[in-house]
């Protein structure tokens, strides 16, 4: 099977205008993701997929691949999709711009998801919760896992909701709550059927487009990991990246 990473990058941002571009540790952020998406032991092919001038220049600098997409995109998904239609790959995976210090085995893992369940149409991954303050935390995704490791549900209320006890401690927590982590990777036809598809109500309610998939009957698999990861999306989490980034290059040298 052909893979293909695409990392879609605008250059607006609520939180954090200018993301992809901030550059504080020699590099660009967009550049610090793409480095460790050729990490991947599995992608083919990395392209990243912007809108804006400015990203595309910067990325062009540094060697990247890029592709132009329409302006008029809801969201990081429909951005890939569009790369995807055009590209002949079997797997698809979404990096977001800002996981500048993204594992390169989860990347792999999600390819390995898709290659070992034929039936799953998509894949994603959850990391052990055991904090009482994520698990009531609505910013904080849950997702409810099957048996065969597949998703069943993901929200942002405490799901399962442990009915015995009113005040669960951490340790009910563990291996009952996953969080959810926000990475995907797709079958290239489903993919290009699931940018199609209308917003789901659910999906709506909670804000969260993988709710899109099971509402309408989608199959996801899970993979298991460690850690959540680092994310970037205020600039106190990025003073935190250059804080670490700077370090780690002082320990080396």
């Amino acid at each position: 099977m052909r893979k293909l990473i695409v990392i879609p990058a605008r250059y607006a941002s609520s939180r954090l205008p200018g993301k992809p571009l901030l550059r504080e540790t020699g590099k660009y952020m967009v550049q610090h993701v793409y480095e460790r998406a050729w990490q991947s032991q599995l992608a083919d092919r990395v392209i990243v997929a912007t809108d804006d001038d400015r990203i595309e220049q910067a990325c062009r600098s540094f060697g990247a691949e890029v592709v132009r997409t329409r302006e008029d995109h809801a969201s990081g998904t429909d951005r890939v999709a569009e790369v995807a239609e055009s590209r002949n790959f079997d797997l698809i995976l979404n990096l977001q711009g800002d996981e500048p210090l993204i594992d390169p085995a989860k990347l792999d893992l999600l390819f390995q998801l898709l290659e070992n369940d034929s039936a799953a149409e998509m894949a994603t991954l959850v990391t052990p919760l055991t904090s009482l303050e994520s698990y009531r935390n609505p910013n904080v995704v849950k997702a409810v896992v099957d048996d065969r490791g597949r998703a069943l549900y993901f929200s942002r209320s405490p799901i399962p909701h442990i009915r015995d006890n009113a005040e669960p401690d951490a340790a009910a927590l563990r291996g009952l709550v996953w969080q959810h982590v926000g990475l995907y990777a797709y079958r290239r036809d489903f993919l290009l059927r699931l940018a199609q598809l209308p917003v789901h109500p659910i999906e709506q309610a909670e804000k969260l487009e993988q709710l899109r998939v099971l509402a309408t009957g989608g199959s996801i698999a899970v993979g298991k990991v460690e850690n959540a990861g680092i994310g970037v999306d205020t600039f106190e989490d990025y003073r935190r990246f250059v804080e670490q980034y700077l370090q780690s290059g002082r320990r080396a040298a």
